[in-house]
This record gives C-alpha cells, structure tokens and sequence, in this order.
C-alpha cells in the first residue's frame, strides 16, 4: 500500500511540528495499526469509572479525550479528501472545546467509543489507497493555513500520539 511521505517543514502550520515530532522515527501503516492497539489495551484495563474523570478541573475525561481524537481524525481526513481532489475552497476551522462538548462522549461507552476510533481508523487507511499519489503534494488551505495532503495524514497519528502520551501520564 502506498503511504503518505512524512511532511517537510513549511508544509504545514508550525504548532503541528511538536505532533509530528512524536511519530517521525515511524513507519506509517504500522503506526497506524499500533494505535489501535496501544487506546484499545489502555481504555480495556482501565474500566468506565477512571474514564470518566477528568485529571484536573476544566481538563477532559479520557471519554472525551478519545472522541476529540476520533473527531480529529475525521477533520483531518475529510480535508485531505477535499484537497487531494483538487478542491481550493477554503475549509474552516474546528473548535476543539465545542465539537468535545456537543459530543456526549461521557455518556457513551467505552465499547462504543473504541469501536467508533477503530472504525474511523480504517476509513482513513481506506481513503489513503484510493487517493492517487501524486495527490498527496496537492496543497490546500485549511483554518486559515496552507497545508499539503501528506501533512493531514501524518497529523493524524502524530495528534494521537500527542494525547495517548497525556492519557498514559495523568491519568
């Protein structure tokens, strides 16, 4: 399978470098498939009652933490669609705070939860084979920053990478 090339400097905003530094030493298809394992193994010995606590007041509930992740994933990945098609539409932005709290992420369960990232996760590993390579250079224009198609992927686990080291520390 073809894989997006880790992004260049410059290819992206610069506050996603400290993401991307996360994951830069890995290879792509299997750092994707490792982190389903990684949440999956984390939530499943942790049980419902710690992932509804927030590790400090105004902080996130693992809950919710996930459904941020998962959310992202599906923003990231609707703009690579977008732009790898050639669309130069400029695409919004995405309150992190507002789409965690219309989520409801705390009243679902943990089954669903990762049941919901895995599925997503294999939805974007899906668009990545049907995206013709030389697509993965198209750049976009997305909340308010240029950004190329290989970027979004990477930013994808790097995002998670970023959070499931938050999970695994304070909480």
């Amino acid at each position: 399978m073809k894989v997006p090339k880790f992004p260049s400097k410059g290819n992206h905003p610069a506050y996603f470098d400290t993401y991307l530094k996360l994951v830069e030493s890995k290879e792509f298809l299997s750092l994707m498939n490792e982190q389903v394992k990684e949440i999956e193994a984390l939530f499943e010995g942790k049980g419902e009652g710690w992932a509804e606590k927030a590790y400090a007041p105004g902080k996130w509930t693992p809950k919710q933490v996930l459904g941020h992740i998962s959310d992202t994933e599906r923003v990231m990945a609707y703009r690579a669609l977008c732009i790898a098609r050639g669309d130069q539409s400029k695409l919004p932005g995405m309150d992190q705070d507002l789409y965690v709290d219309q989520g409801g992420f705390n009243q679902l369960s943990i089954k669903d939860l990762l049941s919901d990232f895995k599925i997503h996760r294999i939805a974007t590993l899906s668009l990545i084979r049907l995206i013709p390579e030389a697509s993965f250079e198209f750049q976009g224009n997305a909340n308010e920053s240029d950004i190329k198609v290989n970027s979004l992927f990477w930013i994808i686990p790097a995002h998670f990478a970023h959070h499931f080291m938050i999970l695994k520390e304070r909480y």
